[in-house]
């Protein structure tokens, strides 16, 4: 194996991006694309914690058979709400905004983002349209479900529709340009040396759901646009009492919505594959397979809208073909999860607390990806459809797999983000304690959907009692260790022990810069001569020295 090149670590800066006593003016103005992503964390943590408490409701409500905690009106808006605030204000912005905004410059050995001001802009069209939401629901909410579903959505609701649909038009605007912005950085900005085949899988990931962004979200905005305009001016575009087609909403819905899909877990899939090489010490199996997949999921993934259709009128025909597409689409992924797997046999691993949520996360995508096997099955999904195993499906996909890839990047990369170390002890029981109560929230969502008990009823048979206590019980245990981590966070902010500038000993080019980086990032362009994954020998610890393999050892 080749020895790392190595280069000197700048000293500590008087003054960097978080502890600058600048006022909140120089935040606000800033563009810098870390100060920038801090921004977006807080922000995105916010509609979290809104998004999780309708969540409790939800399940204090499903914890009794009778409907009696919350009446049916009620209930319509709060599940509505938690879907639009997780799945537009959260999942799909939530690696990108935050890790990707604060890690791709240093990735590449460039200062910032290609336009740090659409950057900056990014952030606040966030903001605006998150306002703009929780005002429609604060003013009495929308029943609709987050999917929107017309004639429901046009006609029959009386609720806040258009207000919420505004705030998600003017959304994806911030996932546009932050899509625009990272394609352009990661095109023209590598530092020398810096080929595409020697670029961390967290940016190819990257450079797919950017893709996406940019072709998908426009799709997503005019339907929603779309729906507003017959709502307001009475045109029949979707309603079919004024001549309109409700399954053309649905074409046009999930034809963003399937890809939106990737734009949650695909960022999450780069966070595995940086902490499966980089916690088992060795180049992922497979490299160029995983880069490639990547990109294949995401031209894929605009092929397979029609399986969300099967129990419409569309044609049995498009059915079959939409149903063996989406078993195409499972190839691109089931490359990465066996070739992290592959990666990790007779490897070296360290079980630090990324390396649990890595762990974690192989383990519930894969259970989410072998379930929708069913749900992409004709014969299969008429029975499933509309019935808890969709909900316990998509949870294990989306919130077990992006939410376990987030959290898993913070802890890697809290080092680096704020100078100080997180106590790992505590560290590796939210791993767990979150593991377990996920599992023990949607596993039993599972039997119960399996069984016919259907989703978006406050009320249900009684003989489904046993599986929703469970998954309250479960909801409860999750909730708790969301909690630790947020308290840990906090306390390592002031009181945590200082990082190093490499604090895991790993090749790439943010660890290659003090902890937390300076505004600039590099005080010299780095020059690239390492392979993405290269690992010193064991014997060998790297010395910080000018440009060229100054290696010692031990």
């Amino acid at each position: 194996m080749q020895p790392i090149e190595s280069f000197e670590v700048p000293a500590p800066s008087k003054v960097n991006y978080i502890n600058a006593q600048y006022g909140l003016k120089s935040w606000l103005l800033t563009k810098d694309h870390k100060r920038i992503a801090l921004l977006y964390l807080a922000s995105i943590t916010f509609f979290f914690f809104i998004g999780g408490i309708y969540a409790l409701m939800i399940r204090l409500e499903l914890l009794t058979p009778q409907g009696d905690f919350l009446q049916s009106t009620t209930y319509n808006k709060v599940f509505t709400q938690h879907g639009i605030i997780m799945v537009f204000f959260f999942l799909i912005p939530s690696i990108p905004a935050t890790l990707g905004n604060f890690l791709i410059p240093m990735m590449i050995g460039a200062k910032d983002l290609a336009f740090p001001r659409i950057n900056l802009l990014s952030w606040y069209v966030y903001l605006v349209g998150g306002l703009i939401t929780i005002y429609a629901l604060l003013a009495g909410g929308v029943d609709t479900g987050w999917t929107f579903y017309t004639p429901f959505s046009t006609t029959f609701s009386n609720s806040y529709v258009v207000a919420t649909g505004l705030g998600i038009f003017i959304n994806g605007f911030s996932s546009i340009l932050t899509g625009l912005n990272f394609i352009v950085t990661i095109h023209t900005m590598r530092a020398p040396g810096m080929t595409w085949f020697r670029m961390p899988l967290f940016l190819w990931s990257h450079y797919a759901t950017s893709l996406i962004m940019i072709l998908g979200t426009p799709v997503i905005a005019i339907t929603i646009l779309l729906l507003a305009f017959e709502r307001v001016a009475g045109v029949g575009i979707f309603d079919p009492e004024l001549g309109g087609d409700p399954i053309l909403f649905q074409h046009l819905f999930w034809f963003y919505s399937h890809p939106a899909v990737y734009i949650m877990v695909l960022p999450g899939m780069g966070v595995i594959s940086e902490l499966v090489a980089n916690f088992s010490r060795k180049n992922i199996f497979g490299y160029s397979f995983v880069a490639f997949s990547s990109i294949a999921i995401a031209v894929f993934g605009f092929l397979v809208w029609g399986h969300h259709m099967f129990v419409t009128p569309q044609s049995v025909y498009a059915g079959m073909i939409f149903s063996f597409l989406s078993f195409a689409v499972a190839i691109p992924s089931a490359i990465k999860v066996f070739n992290w797997t592959a990666t990790l046999y007779k490897s070296s691993i360290s079980y630090d607390t990324p390396m649990l949520y890595a762990l974690g996360f192989i383990g519930l995508f894969t259970i989410g990806g072998m379930t929708g096997l069913f749900l992409a099955s004709l014969a299969t999904d008429v029975h499933l459809s509309d019935t808890y195993f969709v909900v316990a499906h998509f949870h294990y996909i989306m919130v077990g797999g992006t939410l376990m890839a987030y959290m898993g990047g913070l802890h890697y990369w809290w080092p680096k983000i704020t100078g100080r170390m997180y106590p790992e002890g505590w560290g590796r029981f939210s791993a767990l304690v979150i593991f377990v109560g996920f599992n023990l929230t949607f596993l039993p969502q599972f039997i119960a959907g399996y069984l016919g008990m259907p989703r978006r009823y406050h009320a249900y048979p009684p003989e489904f009692q046993v599986f929703n206590v469970l998954s309250t019980a479960g909801a409860s245990i999750l909730g708790f260790g969301m909690l630790i981590p947020a308290i840990y966070f906090v306390w390592s902010m002031r009181y945590g022990r200082h990082a190093e500038p490499n604090p895991w000993h790993l090749p790439g080019l943010e660890w290659r810069t003090q902890s937390p980086p300076p505004t600039e990032n590099f005080e010299v362009t780095p020059i690239v001569t390492w392979e993405a994954y290269e690992f010193a020998p064991p014997e060998e610890t790297e010395v910080v020295g000018r440009f060229g393999p100054e290696l010692e050892r031990t």
